[in-house]
């Protein structure tokens, strides 16, 4: 898939003032540290769609943007360490919880690791949640460039390791890497598909 256009749509914390629209989304979600905007930003070759700060937390409402005109791409706000206080992070936990429990235009959700580090246990507990309540979701190990191609091979291997103690199947997953632009057309092939197969549910 080749983004042609990416348009910011609507900011806001309330999930019944999303788009009225029956578009398929996709949210992208993680760990506030994680390099979530500068992987939207890779996506959609837009270097600035998504808002990126040294400052984790940065992102604080449901982001929808508009892409090539047949599909949002949704910019959640990231989950744990982020420089806010508890009653700030509640707040999020709340409209992230009810986007996901509500919005049934969301086909899938991507969750963003980071691949220097072991598995995390808030983000195993997310993931957990997500299985839980019958909501499909990729993972997105980010941050490849950071780390030598063998010690790359060696952390997701370890991950997929613990993953299966607790799961019956690694879910799919990608490599990436905002900085060298690597996975971009892996991830952006599977939204694609998804895409395709979704418009030919409709039409039979």
């Amino acid at each position: 898939m080749k983004i042609k256009t990416a348009e910011f749509v609507v900011s806001n914390s309330k999930v019944d003032q999303c788009p009225n629209s029956t578009l398929p989304e996709y949210a992208f979600i993680g760990r506030s540290n994680v390099g979530k905007s500068s992987l939207i930003n890779m996506l959609t070759g837009r270097k600035s769609l998504a808002k990126t700060s040294a400052k984790p937390g940065k992102t604080q409402l449901i982001n929808h943007f508009l892409i090539n005109k047949n599909w949002h791409l949704v910019d959640l706000p990231g989950y744990g360490y982020a420089q806010v206080s508890k009653s700030t992070k509640k707040v999020f936990q709340k409209f992230i919880t009810a986007y996901f429990e509500k919005r049934t235009q969301m086909v899938c959700a991507f969750v963003l690791i980071d691949s220097r580090h072991k598995p995390q246990p808030i983000d195993m507990e997310f993931m957990q949640w997500l299985g839980e309540h019958a909501i499909p979701f990729c993972i997105i190990f980010t941050k490849a460039d950071k780390l030598k191609p063998k010690v790359l091979e060696e952390n997701i291997s370890n991950y997929k390791a613990e993953m299966l103690e607790v799961w019956e199947e690694m879910p799919e997953y990608f490599i990436t890497s905002a900085t060298a632009s690597l996975g971009q057309d892996d991830v952006l092939d599977y939204i694609d598909d998804i895409n395709l197969k979704l418009n030919s549910l409709k039409s039979s």
